[in-house]
């Protein structure tokens, strides 16, 4: 089955224009066949004008005659250049410069040794690497892992600051929620208790209680 515009409006004139089966028309439309009989019962699209197929140059009379002779037959859409132009377009897989692809492994081994929560699966999709590669920096058996060190990869230009902070909060909360369940204890930050300072004035008197006399400081002439 071929996508179509106007899926509904298109089935509410082959229910009012045709003797297709709910099936048959579910099948072209990309529709349930119970949507199908709720707009033939008038329950589903009660508002909508019908829009004829043929007219708009998805289905060619022929197939429509086909079908209707044979209800085991299923019509064939005519592709419809504006419909592939409103399909939505896929988001280009990441590409990463090739004077910054020997900065991906620095990148790995920096997630390696501050983010070990982030999954593998994870990294390799923010840096556009694969599983092979971030197991041969982690074990390091990298071809080149003499050379390599921990580099924070925005800092090397491979992702945006946001969308690193998006991933490692998301790879903490994960990790916590799983040590909770798994009934592991997360660390508690106590407070340490400040240091009391002494003063001079606060000191007690070292010759005893009160002010200090001639006889304690110089001692009894006895």
């Amino acid at each position: 089955m071929t996508e179509i515009l106007m899926p509904k409006a298109t089935a509410v004139w082959l229910v009012e224009n045709t003797s297709l089966t709910f099936e048959q028309i579910a099948d072209f439309c990309g529709l349930h066949p119970l949507e199908v009989r709720g707009i033939a019962d008038g329950d589903v699209a009660r508002d909508i004008r019908g829009a004829d197929p043929i007219v708009n140059g998805q289905l060619t009379r022929e197939e429509l005659e086909k079908a209707q002779n044979d209800t085991a037959y299923r019509m064939k859409a005519v592709v419809s250049r504006h419909a592939e132009l409103l399909k939505p377009a896929k988001a280009p897989p990441k590409y990463t410069p090739v004077s910054r692809r020997q900065d991906r492994p620095d990148a790995i081994m920096w997630f390696v040794r501050n983010h070990p929560e982030v999954p593998d699966a994870q990294i390799g999709k923010l840096l556009g690497t694969t599983k092979a590669t971030i197991e041969s920096v982690r074990n390091r058996t990298h071809w080149n892992s003499a050379n390599i060190k921990p580099v924070d990869p925005v800092t090397l230009g491979l992702v945006g600051q946001l969308q690193l902070d998006e991933v490692v909060r998301k790879a903490a909360d994960k990790k916590a929620k799983e040590d909770a369940k798994n009934g592991i204890l997360q660390p508690v930050v106590t407070e340490t208790e400040e240091p009391v300072v002494i003063f001079e004035e606060d000191e007690p008197n070292r010759f005893g209680a009160g002010e200090p006399t001639a006889e304690s400081v110089f001692g009894s002439r006895d």
